[in-house]
């Protein structure tokens, strides 16, 4: 689905017809998580999640994550419970023998850096994890899920989007109110350039330090991978289902692209035949090249594959030394 508009606007009409319903659905995640009885497991676990409902950059934080641990000698296995797929798992995500529809495009994307298991049940996928030889557990997307005892949990937020209006959904983006939320993380990741960060300080800062004193804030923004490609002047038709496809039409567009359309697609759409036969029409029509995102290229259909090309982004910290000095701290203590 869509975003809705009035989810990033100040506090309107909407918003306060729907706050009634917005306060059953915050009551509705603090009694899942106060029954909750969170299992201690063998390993460490680090929890990578968010408070706004939607795309907030939680995979390139894995990704990140990731790679980090594996260079300090450790051995990671991202959990995750597959959104989109149909598999309950716990299942390994192999990219040989499974699809976004088995099992959930980010899923599938992950495991091209680390292994994956896919589970509903976070505690078993967990389990078969560990199973699986792994030393570290990264829990994708379970901040709000009381499965497990972790030992370091992001909160991870788009700097230009903030904490949106405010409000719980559907009257506004939030799974849970700010006071709720962030006294259980450990460090509250922004994502966003200069200008972005000064936004969010300016609107959220104040209330998330008065609500968590303690919490590390830690900074950084998403870089274009470095391929080879020279995106200047390259007639480009730009498609993306992720959060703000917005965000990835602009970094095409300052790569030097010429960006001839660009189509923004609801988070985790599908990708039919019929849509992305009509995007290689259109764009060929007009002696364009069809360019998407990683997520999105996760799900394209295999014979289109050779026809898209992909722009990959990695997530740049801003103090990585101090970060991988608190990770290593929560998961050696």
């Amino acid at each position: 689905m869509h975003t809705p508009d009035f989810w990033s606007r100040p506090a309107g009409l909407k918003s306060r017809l729907l706050s009634p319903l917005g306060a059953i659905y915050a009551a509705g995640t603090a009694r899942r998580l106060a029954k909750g009885n969170p299992e201690r497991l063998p390993v460490p676990i680090i929890c990578v999640g968010n408070l706004n409902a939607g795309g907030t950059g939680k995979t390139p934080v894995c990704i990140w994550l990731a790679m980090e641990l594996q260079a300090m000698g450790l051995k990671p296995h991202i959990v995750s419970r597959g959104y989109g797929g149909r598999l309950a798992g716990p299942i390994r995500v192999s990219e040989q023998q499974h699809t976004a529809d088995d099992i959930g495009d980010e899923p599938l994307l992950l495991s091209a850096f680390t292994p994956v298991t896919v589970a509903r049940d976070r505690a078993a996928g967990a389990r078969a994890a560990i199973a699986d030889g792994a030393g570290v557990i990264i829990l994708d997307d379970g901040f709000q899920n009381p499965a497990l005892e972790t030992n370091f949990s992001f909160i991870v937020v788009d700097a230009k989007v903030g904490f949106g209006n405010g409000h719980c959904i559907p009257a506004g983006p939030l799974r849970e109110p700010l006071e709720a939320g962030l006294p259980r993380a450990s460090a509250l990741l922004i994502i966003g350039d200069t200008d972005a960060q000064a936004q969010f300080d300016s609107q959220w800062m104040s209330a998330v330090t008065r609500t968590n004193p303690d919490i590390a804030i830690v900074r950084a923004h998403l870089e274009p991978l470095q391929t080879g490609m020279d995106w200047q002047d390259m007639p480009v038709f730009a498609f993306a289902g992720i959060g703000r496809p917005e965000k990835f039409f602009l970094t095409l567009k300052n790569l030097g692209a010429n960006l001839i359309h660009t189509e923004a697609l609801a988070d985790h759409q599908p990708l039919s035949d019929r849509l992305i036969s009509r995007l290689l029409s259109d764009a060929a029509a007009h002696g364009a090249q069809l360019v998407t995102t990683e997520k999105d290229a996760a799900r394209l259909p295999q014979k289109y594959r050779q026809q898209v090309l992909t722009l990959p982004v990695r997530l740049q910290i801003a103090d990585p030394v101090s970060l991988k000095q608190s990770l290593l701290n929560a998961i050696n203590p």
